[in-house]
């Protein structure tokens, strides 16, 4: 009988969303993990429920974190898989990040979950400008500034690029 290998991470897919303003500044929720002092900011999205798909999750994910409701998800434009602890486990998140655009939004963070609230602890837009030079804070992709430029700049990709950091 093989037993579990309690090294190998734990997959998760995950749904993530750039969302953009019409100043082409992208929020993102700084995140950190409770009981560490290990912080990053990332976009909205988290892992899927049984029998979602992805972009159902992104959804979900964008109301429980925004507020945001009756959205026209734009496409997928990036992918990525990476592996992190988390709350004493490690995981091999494999991602989807789509695109959406909206005119202007008040973030809503009546939504989060337990989990959320205690991790999410600030939420800010930010520009590419800004996240480049932001010497002091991490990003999820790293090169988060970068990917989102080209983005920004157009034209959109024909199939996802992978922003494995």
């Amino acid at each position: 009988m093989d037993l579990p290998n309690e090294t190998q991470p734990i997959d998760r897919h995950a749904a993530r969303v750039v969302l953009l303003d019409p100043l082409d500044r992208v929020l993102l929720f700084r995140c950190q993990e409770p009981g560490s002092d290990r912080a990053f900011w990332i976009t909205p999205g988290g892992g899927l429920l049984d029998g979602e798909t992805h972009e159902q999750a992104a959804l979900r994910e964008l109301y429980e974190e925004t507020g945001l409701t009756d959205v026209d998800l734009g496409p997928c434009v990036w992918t990525r898989t990476h592996v992190f602890p988390w709350l004493g486990k490690t995981y091999r998140q494999h991602e989807r990040f789509y695109l959406l655009r909206i005119e202007g939004h008040e973030v809503d963070p009546a939504g989060h979950t337990q989990e959320e609230q205690l991790a999410l602890t600030e939420h800010r837009w930010w520009s590419t400008n800004q996240i480049t030079q932001a010497r002091e804070e991490s990003f999820a992709p790293s090169r988060l500034g970068s990917f989102l430029e080209r983005l920004i700049l157009g034209p959109l990709p024909a199939t996802p690029i992978d922003v494995q950091s």
